[in-house]
């Protein structure tokens, strides 16, 4: 919108625009008008102002008011459906969540510790660590155990007692239930136990830690 002032009447109008609450120095709809109401006041009355030049600036105070409210409104929108989906994460509790791998980076001389999740009682099985080739590096006992997530400490060796590379490993277990039957699970798939907000991010509890919902690949 185009202002013609000059002299006085534009040190009116510079002064109603500083006066203007406004710290990040953006006019919005009301110091516009504001300016508008300034100009019509001290206007030259030898030449008043144009009265299509005043629908044109009053025009495009109402679109201005007009994209300033439907910005409110989809902000308003927006931020009722962040809330929406976070609160619908809930429902997932009790679901199991897959993190999509069953990798661990081990570091040579180091124990890792990583959980696996047995859905069903164990009444014997073990923890197949293997290489990226599939070879297996490590076989762990799982003990008799009731259904949960367990936490193993591996330290670094393998089968033979020798300390292996830094590298890339993948966690697996087959086991036998209660009733004889053979069962597979592997690390990376945890049921979800809780459900947190924090900032606008929603994690979910899976195993011992809480994790991003956006690192979870399919719930099941």
């Amino acid at each position: 919108m185009a202002i013609n002032a000059t002299g006085q009447n534009a040190a009116l109008v510079t002064a109603t625009a500083q006066g203007t609450n406004n710290p990040k120095s953006v006019l919005g709809k009301d110091d516009f008008m504001k300016l508008l109401l300034v100009q019509l006041q001290y206007q030259d009355p030898t030449q008043p102002m144009d009265s299509e030049k005043i629908l044109t600036q009053t025009s495009q105070l109402a679109s201005l008011e007009s994209a300033d409210n439907t910005k409110k409104a989809l902000e308003k929108l927006s931020a009722s459906l962040g809330s929406a989906q976070q609160f619908s994460t809930i429902a997932a509790i009790g679901k199991t969540a897959d993190l999509g791998s069953d990798a661990i980076a081990h570091d040579k001389g180091k124990n890792s510790t990583f959980e696996v999740y047995f859905p069903n009682d164990v009444a014997q099985g073990s923890v197949v660590i293997t290489d990226n080739n599939g070879n297996t590096v490590k076989t762990l006992d799982v003990g008799t155990n009731k259904a949960g997530v367990y936490k193993f400490d591996w330290d670094g060796s393998d089968n033979n007692g020798n300390a292996v590379d830094s590298a890339v490993y993948h966690v697996n277990a087959t086991y036998n239930d209660t009733h004889g039957n053979k069962l597979q699970t592997r690390l990376g798939a945890y049921p979800i136990e809780a459900v947190r907000f924090d900032k606008g991010n929603t994690l979910v509890k899976v195993g011992s830690n809480y994790v991003p919902l956006s690192n979870v690949k399919e719930v099941y």
